[in-house]
């Protein structure tokens, strides 16, 4: 008696409200690999393992792609350094330290660190991409390391400074790093250490920003 040949097994699919998730990390891989110009929504897609047609029922097009992207990876990590604030019980140099710290941790070393570097080598060609980054992420980032510029200038910790330029002079080796990591990094035998190399910048701008 021949054994019934058996149905084959319903092909995994993947929950519908994990897709957009899955659409945006697969996006992000593409947009530190290959820059904005250069990803094609067939090539999101294709590392998202969905059809072209799959991604276009959660996003019209790669702008509002990349405006996901901001806002399910990079809009968190700023929501945490602001809750880091809100938390913090220390002096102004600690709270400076400790955000520089997170936003090493949950931005400088990882994947995110490759965004820098995209908008600023496509922010001329992508001016609406460049205006959104810098009102979602730019502004609320500097906006952050103001207050705690401010809370120490208020407690007396820090002598008064312009904020505005005090928190560019603060951020700039910041940004260098990642850009340096993204760029001529691999070039050298042997980088920096970053956690040295951050703690020496927190070092110098307190140095220069503290009460004498």
């Amino acid at each position: 008696m021949d054994t019934p040949i058996s149905k084959a097994e319903p092909r995994f699919e993947r929950r519908k409200d994990a897709r957009p998730s899955e659409l945006t990390a697969a996006a992000l891989e593409l947009f530190v690999e290959k820059g904005f110009a250069a990803t094609r929504l067939e090539d999101v897609a294709a590392r998202a393992g969905v059809s072209k047609g799959t991604l276009y029922l959660y996003f019209d097009s790669k702008e509002e792609l990349f405006e996901a992207v901001i806002q399910s990876a990079v809009v968190p990590v700023l929501a945490e350094g602001e809750q880091i604030f809100e938390n913090f019980s220390g002096s102004a140099s600690d709270l400076v330290r400790e955000l520089v710290n997170g936003w090493w941790r949950l931005f400088g070393s990882t994947q995110l660190s490759g965004i820098p570097k995209l908008m600023i080598s496509e922010a001329s060609n992508f001016p609406a991409i460049a205006q959104y980054y810098h009102d979602n992420v730019i502004v609320r980032g500097k906006r952050l390391f103001t207050r705690a510029l401010e809370l120490g200038v208020a407690r007396g910790e820090f002598r008064p400074v312009d904020p505005d330029y005090a928190v560019q002079v603060l951020l700039g080796p910041l940004i260098l790093k990642v850009l340096w990591r993204h760029s001529f990094a691999p070039c050298m035998p042997k980088d920096l250490d970053p956690e040295r190399y951050l703690a020496m910048c927190v070092d110098v701008f307190l140095d220069g920003v503290r009460t004498r």
